[in-house]
């Protein structure tokens, strides 16, 4: 699971990502600071408590480094920057049941972009592991080698 780096000065608009997702009923935006317990315990119940902690970290960052995905008022998807490390994307999930809708590609621009008007010209995807091919048909990003296990290592067991 290489970490992969990301050219933000290049980087695809999230536009018609988000007025095809928004002509089905779903929003891509900001988390807000008053939903904190909502979201962090929705990605703790749908994937794990290591990235509901990440989670939980994006929420004290001033604007809120995490990008949710909402149907009627129900959680579809989220991801995060800025959570383990300062320039990292991630994590990023997308309830099992809307997947390969296109929601993933709005999440993970709409945090790029944010990351870009910070200041930085990259980014560094951690731990890209199985969403690889996901990420290579949505940006242009490459493996940058030699950065297994990189910054992931000596990881507590969940208990």
């Amino acid at each position: 699971m290489s970490d992969r780096l990301v050219k933000l000065y290049n980087l695809p608009e999230p536009v018609p990502y988000l007025k095809k997702l928004a002509a089905e009923g779903i929003t891509v935006r900001r988390a807000r600071a008053y939903e904190k317990f909502l979201v962090v315990e929705w990605v703790r119940k749908t994937f794990d408590l290591a990235w509901a902690g990440e989670c939980d970290v994006a929420f004290s960052n001033q604007p809120v480094s995490c990008f949710i995905a909402t149907q009627r008022g129900s959680i579809l998807g989220f991801a995060c920057y800025d959570s383990t490390f300062k320039n990292f994307f991630g994590p990023m999930g997308i309830a099992e049941e809307y997947r390969r809708r296109r929601i993933g590609s709005a999440l993970l621009l709409e945090c790029l972009h944010s990351i870009s008007a910070n200041g930085y010209a990259y980014a560094v995807i951690g731990a890209a592991g199985r969403a690889e091919e996901f990420y290579s048909q949505v940006i242009d990003s490459i493996e940058i080698k030699g950065s297994y296990p990189g910054v992931y290592t000596d990881r507590l067991k969940d208990i």
